[in-house]
């Protein structure tokens, strides 16, 4: 079985620093994130969907945790296709639009090269401390399954190489019928490592359950199964406590996954007070992962 490592989606959100999660010692960013690194190998960091990130931000992670220690980072939305904020984007490269969102369609050509290579380079101190695990791109609900899709799968692994993109879909039509195999093949064909989901079904972003690895890197997003998934307020979205049981039974297929793969990534992204703090470390102890 390859290794297992266990994290959260989050390790400064504020329900999460009123939770009482955190030691009172641990009052300052700093001391907080070296906390966190002690409990877990693994976190992944979102804020990176909604601004890029600056390479001083990336030094001090680099900084404030210990050796092994593994940042899975979001791509940034424009990246992926989703509306993004005007004043999100380098100051220099913002189009001159009343538009409050754009697409990367909305900006020259050069200004989305630009973007891409300055988040790109702005990771170079995680990659220098050997602390990058995989660059997350979570695809928006209308990403269906059809050939330009798959193309721009392509080209983002060729942009972030020899960095390692993962994917998640949020559209069923990846794994509608024979979509599922067509979809796991494609990955597998060209070494593109897949991000399995556990989410509410019946909605227009769910996918199911499919657990595979397509890499060497395999990697699993725990989102929850509240009842407000549609709820603009995120804590709503993502409010959702994992029973003991339910906790119980992922870890077996958990453990069979990482048996098809040389390393696993489990990501807790129930992001609300403490729960995936406390669901990730109840996980990592049935795991038995360091």
């Amino acid at each position: 079985m390859g290794e297992i490592k266990v994290g959260t989606a989050s390790w400064t959100d504020r329900t999460l620093l009123d939770s009482g999660w955190y030691p009172q010692t641990a009052d300052t960013p700093e001391k907080r994130l070296a906390y966190y690194a002690r409990q877990f190998p693994l976190v992944e960091v979102d804020a990176t969907y909604y601004s890029p990130p600056a390479e001083r931000t990336a030094r001090l992670w680099v900084e404030r945790t210990p050796p092994g220690f593994t940042f899975n980072v979001k791509a940034f939305s424009l990246l992926t296709g989703h509306p993004t904020r005007v004043g999100a984007l380098y100051a220099d490269l913002r189009p001159q639009t009343e538009k409050r969102n754009v697409y990367p369609d909305d900006l020259p050509p050069q200004a989305y090269e630009e973007i891409w290579t300055r988040f790109l380079s702005a990771l170079d101190p995680l990659v220098e401390a050997g602390k990058l695990g995989a660059l997350l791109f979570q695809f928006p609900p209308w990403f269906t399954i059809k050939r330009d899709n798959k193309q721009y799968l392509l080209e983002v692994a060729r942009r972030c190489a020899p960095l390692r993109p993962a994917f998640e879909f949020r559209h069923a039509s990846w794994f509608a019928g024979d979509n599922a195999d067509e979809t796991l093949g494609f990955l597998r064909q060209h070494g593109l490592a897949y991000v399995c989901v556990d989410m509410p079904q019946g909605h227009r972003s769910s996918v199911p359950p499919v657990l595979a690895a397509t890499a060497d890197l395999a990697l699993v997003r725990f989102h929850g199964h509240s009842d407000r998934w549609t709820s603009k307020d995120i804590h709503e979205k993502f409010g959702y406590d994992y029973s003991d049981r339910e906790l119980r039974d992922w870890a077996p297929k958990l453990r069979e996954l990482a048996g098809a793969a040389e390393q696993t990534h489990v990501l807790m992204n129930n992001c609300y007070r403490d729960y995936a703090q406390r669901n990730g470390q109840r996980l990592q102890a049935l795991l038995g992962a360091a």
